[in-house]
């Protein structure tokens, strides 16, 4: 895969993806559209830094999930961290830029990610690395744009109509697109497995007692 890519703007949208669902495949969709993209690389994480490892799906169940959720051409689902040896985003994009110098990447997020970046280690050397783009999400976007990083990169925000030429920009450089919200949440859809699951246990309990 080294090199393959060269000349090709890629987004990058990162996590645990666990499990993948269809908000992802929602911001990818926009992204390929509005900042005019070759390809979305979805890099499903070995094991979130700021997340338990209980609870996580093995990789291998991860990658298939997202896989089946990502079900465009356009749409690559990646363990290339693992290939890479990396645990932090800021690691993952200095290595990608040494494997594929001639890609144009972009760092993709909901805006609850971007509430929540302050806590990530090295944080603000993301925005220096690659352009970011940031995607409404339900409930988060006053709370987004008051928040540490939005506002620490305040003076790099550009306008969302200038979505397609992003990724030629040269970092810091960030927009935030006011896409449709989808409602889909990793956390919901787990806590929805287990209620489904104790709700079936108890089921199996009142048959047994």
């Amino acid at each position: 895969m080294r090199g393959s890519a060269r000349g090709r703007r890629v987004g990058l949208l990162g996590g645990s993806f666990n499990p993948a669902h269809p908000g992802h495949r929602h911001i990818s969709l926009a992204a390929l559209q509005r900042l005019g993209l070759d390809e979305v690389w979805w890099l499903v994480s070995p094991q979130n830094p700021l997340k338990a490892s209980a609870g996580m799906a093995p990789l291998a169940d991860r990658l298939a999930g997202a896989r089946a959720a990502a079900r465009h051409p356009r749409i690559r689902v990646l363990d290339i961290e693992r290939d890479l040896g990396t645990r932090y985003t800021a690691d993952t994009l200095a290595a990608l830029g040494q494997r594929f110098p001639g890609v144009r990447f972009v760092w993709l997020m909901g805006a609850d990610i971007l509430i929540e970046l302050p806590r990530w280690v090295r944080w603000t050397e993301i925005f220096h690395r690659v352009p970011v783009a940031v995607f409404a999400r339900p409930t988060y976007l006053l709370k987004a744009m008051a928040g540490r990083a939005a506002k620490r990169f305040a003076q790099y925000r550009v306008d969302p109509a200038r979505g397609r030429a992003l990724p030629d920009l040269s970092p810091p450089a960030w927009a935030y697109f006011p896409i449709r919200k989808h409602r889909a949440s990793a956390t919901a859809i787990r806590a929805g497995r287990q209620s489904h699951g104790a709700a079936m246990q108890e089921d199996l309990s009142d048959t047994q007692s």
